[in-house]
């Protein structure tokens, strides 16, 4: 069974962007490769209990088990031996992307209060992401049961090659872009 936003990059999204940029072959089309997720974990030096709290509020969001990442450097300044576990993070890609990517897109970002839509900046090479201030707006996390708020980022990664085909690509996915206003001459 393919999720709701895969059948739509098939049959409506494909179309559009091989007319809007002039791509002959369906397979040049640029497409979600990956979603990867990071949480970083403020506080694991003196509370390892962090860790595994986001490893599991990240593991109930993605629906896979995530891997926890560990300091690559000594920092005497803020206690961090390196090997010292800092973070989880996951990398989504297949099924599980597509329902995530149509679970943020749909359900989760309208959820943030006074959401006015996500920056429009993507990094030269048509990727794109988005931080999340704390992991309490996904619907699988009971708000009950939340250990600590987390923050986490979210990137898109994408086969577009070029900001304009990123862009173009995920706002058909259906990402609510900020609308750019002009500016007012003073």
């Amino acid at each position: 069974m393919t999720s709701r936003l895969k059948q739509k990059y098939n049959q409506e999204i494909v179309p559009k962007l091989q007319k809007q940029f002039g791509i002959d072959n369906p397979m040049a089309v640029p497409r979600l490769l990956k979603i990867a997720i990071n949480m970083g974990c403020k506080g694991a030096v003196e509370n390892k209990g962090r860790v595994d709290a986001a490893a599991k509020d990240l593991a109930m969001i993605a629906g896979q088990k995530p891997t926890i990442r560990k300091a690559r450097v000594s920092v005497a300044g803020f206690k961090l031996r390196e090997g010292m576990p800092i973070g989880v993070a996951v990398t989504l890609r297949g099924p599980h992307m597509w329902e995530f990517a149509d679970r943020l897109i749909s359900i989760v970002l309208p959820r943030i209060r006074d959401f006015r839509g996500v920056r429009t900046k993507l990094d030269g090479r048509g990727n794109y992401s988005l931080g999340l201030s704390d992991q309490s707006v996904f619907p699988e996390i009971e708000f009950d049961r939340i250990e600590f708020t987390q923050g986490m980022d979210i990137t898109f990664v994408t086969s577009a090659g070029a900001d304009e085909r990123g862009y173009y690509l995920l706002e058909q996915l259906g990402m609510p872009f900020q609308q750019q206003t002009a500016k007012a001459d003073h």
